[in-house]
């Protein structure tokens, strides 16, 4: 029970404890994405069905159906020869993605900034202060998950919901490269400060300063990321 609180609340595992969350293919999925996410998994690997299993203390049907999931979501990719290969993308895809996913939460940030209610804009305030106690803990995996969950939210708050599906799409195919993102001091505190720009232009309804910080945080996002790939 301790292990379905902590994958549901989307604290890091230990990748070798047994799942033994009653939803068996929302925790697979979600320890596989982990390990996709923290490069345990690194880009371009081929995933090893019997260990992987049995690292997760799995059978090989569960992990299949997780593994056609994550292709679904464009995280590995399904061969007939070579099985499921963890999907590496080109400097191109990536800024690529990027481009559009600015695009996406500009006018997201707009759109929230006329039809969020008080209460959206407070669960927001409350998971930013959070995301903050989580940065000055340098707990990476924790602060990336709900870093990512804040994005969400600024979607789902702008009550449009296809534009929330096609975000969607490219936020969980980008995981990994976003979270290499904050690797080291000064790229982390500049993702920090974007963020606080963002919550600021959120909490005065200010769409245009609101779209203007989400595009920035992509473009930077890039320069962030671009050396590693």
């Amino acid at each position: 029970m301790e292990d379905a609180l902590e994958i549901e609340a989307g604290l890091p595992l230990d990748d070798h404890r047994p799942i033994v969350r009653h939803n068996l293919h929302d925790a697979i999925v979600g320890r596989i994405r982990d390990m996709i996410t923290e490069g345990v998994l690194p880009a371009g690997s081929r995933v090893h069905e019997g260990n992987l299993g049995r690292d997760l203390g799995v059978s090989r049907t569960p992990l299949r159906e997780a593994l056609k999931y994550l292709a679904s979501e464009g995280l590995i990719e399904l061969s007939p020869g070579r099985g499921a290969i963890v999907r590496k993308f080109s400097p191109k895809d990536v800024r690529d993605a990027l481009t559009v996913l600015g695009a996406l939460e500009a006018l997201a940030g707009r759109l929230a900034c006329e039809a969020a209610t008080e209460a959206d804009i407070r669960e927001i305030r409350a998971m930013h202060d959070r995301m903050l106690e989580l940065y000055a803990r340098r707990d990476r995996l924790s602060y990336f998950k709900l870093n990512q969950a804040i994005h969400s939210a600024m979607l789902r708050i702008s009550r449009n919901d296809a534009l929330a599906d096609v975000h969607g799409v490219l936020q969980a195919r980008l995981k990994r490269i976003r979270y290499i993102g904050n690797e080291g001091p000064d790229k982390w505190a500049g993702a920090v400060e974007d963020h606080e720009a963002m919550m600021t232009a959120l909490e005065s309804r200010d769409g245009d300063a609101l779209a203007n910080a989400l595009s920035r945080h992509m473009k930077r996002t890039w320069e962030r990321v671009k050396d590693a790939l």
